[in-house]
């Protein structure tokens, strides 16, 4: 929101020596980011005045159109005579009143003017357009052409109002009501402590039957809606300078003088207006819910399929304007031809979720969507419209109609019960009841309060005395946020001064700090990390569509998703099941940028939904929540496990003067398993597996054992082909994804320190012969099985495959046992045996034969 210094003073009496940086000091004081003062005409130097241009001669044997003129500039040159001036701009005639800079004069950006000799004549100044002196857009192309009553000679630079101060004020969400000059003015008439002149204080007439017919089929969507009419209008009016200078200043183009009066009290009031021509109106003017597949053509020109929960006004034919967002193309006021002679004032209160939901939907933003969605005083809506119509009668020699016509549903003030002394508990501030009350009162809140209780506590010299100091406070209709004692707990501070609170550090008891579970994870990072993974934390939104690229079944659990029901992006309002989409994504826009050898990991919670919605309840912060409504709140959020996961692509290792490089495989996706595995005390068992975006060859299922149960608690391996295709990713990317929680229920991450045995131990090597399908984990698990205690390791170092020498379809394993005692050294015949026996049981389970 930008808000004119200028403007600002005529509703605050600003002391004369306060600057556009004093107001924005106080104003960010009391809670507003005011993010810049844009310091307007500060290197703006006259002479700058108006002229008359008495003739022209266009000038031939150029490239582009030249005029010399001459300009009326009254004594303003000091000679009285004509002042002679080259212009190349064709918008203007003679007789036309017009901005001349002389010699002499300085125009922003430090451009100095002269007389100077070009296309064979000599300048004395120049004629002006917008942009030249900094005037920002007025939907003009070329010179400035003033209104023929405008005064020769008069100084341009308090005409056109050149030089002022602009604060530009980033308002949040909850605080819709400074997006207007009202608003911005009442906040820093409380900051100075000053009264406030509200522009919304007008005499209004009553409703009569004498207006425009209006009827609201959706009062839930409109809860009011005021409606004027004014004729006869001048169709050749347009907005006086201070009008446009006030627009420009504010952001905002000037377009008609019609569009323009309803812009300017928008900003001045914060209520969204709409001016229809009135005879292209048909009939009763509507609101209801739009029909599914419904076409309407907006403002701007685009023809729009309307949704079932959009909010229109209709009249006779149908929609003529989305309700918040945008009028319709169908009613708009003639600005072109000039034939608009009366128009239909609308001034209306339009519920903020519908409007934000159109807005986003139809993806059209406006200024008056903006003020809808955070919220606007409903009680403006007339006196909006009253303004609107002294404006139209006044700029544009127009008659208002007796009628008015306000329709409105019947709502109760808003109350909130707040004890005296809230704000204090939770600021840790003694502010006190008087503060408080004033406070509030300030910002245009009625307080009520238990005056019983408080003369009690006086007389116990401010301690408890069994009655409960309470204020009830009726919330005023431009703050739709105060809604709780929180709310007002928050306007007493920031009122008093963010920056006056104390200083206070937090004193956990003794025994707090990281939870084991918190531990796990820094623990695993720390261990990708030193693995040679990049973290990559990605968003956790995903749009559904995402499942089909990774080739997951239609009943595959990970489809049930967390829908978020305002998501920052339409496209992805899902919450992630699994860490891979935000990965992939990753790593297809780092391989775009030429980094083609990757290794990113993330750890992060996925979601997934209950079988049962239950609403949440809100917590206190006054106090710590009890663990019953700790765990009340838990019950219905979704499951929000951790997961672990990596990709990787490219070279694993780089090749060098040490030798050859390597490409990361499938391999180096399980070992990232292992490696988090290894952290959290478990050892899953891989075994070959088939699931959605792997290979379904080159794909590992992870399992761990809980409760007795066998379980997959993650997968590892290389994509598939069709899922690199999907994602626009490398050939052979390998990716691995482990629900960390789980393993963290079944592992042990006990530090353990290192046995060191004073015994040597004795190695035996076995090479086994198995058929091809036969897995090298189940071979190696009844190894170590057969081995018994003896065995201290076994490693796999070889696999072997020749049909000649083997047999078709078999493969040999050659695999590393190593055997110690703690207690004594082994005999020969005690490692033979404990090897014999191992063979033996790979025999049994896995039909394993001794290679000769």
């Amino acid at each position: 929101m930008r808000v004119p210094l200028s403007w600002l003073r005529e509703y605050v009496d600003l002391p004369a020596t306060e600057t556009g940086r004093d107001v924005q000091a106080k104003l960010i004081s009391a809670g507003l980011e005011v993010e810049t003062v844009d310091q307007l005409g500060t290197d703006l130097k006259g002479p700058l005045v108006v002229g008359q241009v008495l003739t022209i001669e266009e000038l031939e044997g150029f490239r582009k159109p030249i005029r010399f003129c001459t300009v009326d500039v009254g004594q303003a040159n000091g000679t009285g005579e004509p002042q002679e001036v080259v212009c190349g701009a064709r918008n203007f005639a003679v007789g036309d009143k017009v901005v001349v800079v002389l010699p002499g004069a300085v125009l922003p950006g430090g451009f100095a003017i002269s007389a100077r000799k070009t296309y064979g004549k000599t300048s004395h100044g120049m004629i002006c357009s917008s942009d030249e002196l900094g005037m920002g857009d007025d939907g003009s192309q070329g010179i400035i052409v003033l209104p023929p009553e405008t005064e020769v000679g008069k100084d341009a630079i308090e005409l056109l109002e050149l030089v002022d101060e602009v604060l530009d004020i980033a308002v949040t969400a909850n605080r819709g009501d400074c997006l207007s000059i009202r608003g911005v003015a009442r906040e820093t008439a409380i900051a100075y402590g000053l009264p406030l002149r509200d522009p919304a204080l007008l005499d209004v007439p009553a409703a009569n039957a004498f207006g425009y017919p209006v009827r609201i089929d959706e009062p839930r969507g409109c809860d009011r809606f005021t409606a004027r009419t004014v004729s006869g209008l001048d169709p050749e009016a347009r907005s006086p300078i201070w009008l446009q200078r006030r627009l420009q200043k504010a952001g905002m183009r000037p377009i008609s003088l019609a569009v323009d009066i309803t812009n300017y009290v928008m900003l001045e009031l914060g209520q969204p207006l709409h001016a229809y021509d009135r005879a292209r109106v048909q009939g009763t003017i509507g609101v209801r819910r739009a029909e599914e597949g419904e076409k309407f053509t907006t403002l701007d020109g685009v023809k729009r399929t309307l949704h079932a929960e959009d909010l229109v006004i209709t009249d006779e034919r149908g929609p003529i304007g989305l309700a918040g967002v945008m009028g319709g193309a169908n009613t708009e006021i003639d600005d072109t031809e000039g034939t608009t002679t009366e128009v239909v004032v609308e001034a209306a209160h339009f519920d903020q979720i519908s409007v934000a939901r159109t807005a986003r939907r139809h993806k059209l933003t406006s200024e008056a969507s903006r003020r809808f969605e955070r919220g606007v005083d409903p009680q403006a809506a007339a006196a909006a419209a009253q303004r609107t119509v002294d404006l139209l009668v006044l700029l544009a020699g127009g008659t208002a109609d007796a009628g008015v016509t306000e329709v409105v549903a019947p709502s109760a003030p808003r109350t909130v019960t707040i004890p005296a002394d809230h704000p204090d508990k939770v600021a840790g501030v003694a502010y006190g009841r008087e503060i408080v009350v004033r406070r509030l009162q300030e910002i245009g809140c009625v307080v009520v309060g238990n005056t019983a209780a408080w003369n009690a506590s006086l007389r116990g010299g401010g301690r408890e005395t069994g009655g409960q100091d309470e204020l009830t406070v009726t919330v005023p209709s431009w703050r739709p946020d105060l809604a709780e004692p929180n709310d007002l707990a928050e306007e007493v501070i920031r009122l008093e001064g963010y920056e006056n609170l104390p200083s206070t550090l937090p004193k956990p008891p003794s025994g707090r700090g990281l939870t084991h579970r918190q531990r796990l994870h820094r623990r695993v990072g720390r261990a990708l990390a030193g693995a040679g993974y990049v973290e990559t934390p990605t968003y956790p939104f995903v749009a559904e569509q995402v499942f089909d690229q990774l080739g997951l079944d239609a009943d595959d659990p990970a489809r049930r998703v967390v829908k978020l029901v305002n998501p920052l992006n339409d496209e992805e309002p899902a919450l992630r099941t699994t860490l891979l989409p935000g990965l992939l994504g990753a790593l297809r826009r780092n391989d775009g940028r030429g980094s083609h050898d990757l290794a990113l990991f993330e750890t992060g919670l996925v979601f997934h939904p209950g079988e049962e919605q239950r609403l949440a309840v809100r917590l206190p912060v006054d106090r710590r929540p009890t663990d019953e409504e700790i765990a009340g709140l838990t019950a219905v959020l979704p499951e929000q496990p951790r997961h672990v996961a990596v990709v990787l692509t490219g070279a694993r290792e780089q090749a060098g003067w040490w030798g050859k490089g390597r490409p990361a495989d499938w391999a180096d996706a399980i070992e990232a398993a292992r490696t988090v595995a290894r952290e959290a005390g478990a050892e899953p068992t891989v075994r070959k597996g088939q699931y959605g975006p792997w290979h379904p060859g080159r794909c590992a299922d992870l399992t761990v054992v809980v409760d007795g149960v066998e379980r997959v608690v993650g997968h590892a391996g290389e994509l598939h082909p069709r899922v690199l295709k999907a994602f626009g990713l490398p050939e052979r990317t390998c990716a691995m994804e482990l629900n960390l929680d789980l393993l963290e229920q079944v592992g042990d991450d006990t530090p353990q320190a290192p046995g060191i045995s004073t015994f040597p131990v004795a190695t035996q090597d076995v090479a086994l012969v198995v058929d091809k399908p036969v897995p090298a984990a189940d071979v190696e698990a009844a190894l170590r099985e057969g081995a018994g205690e003896l065995l201290e390791s076994i490693r796999l170092f070889d696999l072997y495959e020749n049909a000649e020498q083997l047999g078709e379809g078999r493969k040999s394993l050659a695999y590393a046992l190593r055997f110690r005692a703690p207690d004594r050294t082994l005999t020969v015949d005690e490692a033979s045996a404990a090897r014999d026996a191992a063979v033996s049981l790979a025999a049994e389970r896995t039909g394993a034969v001794l290679r000769s």
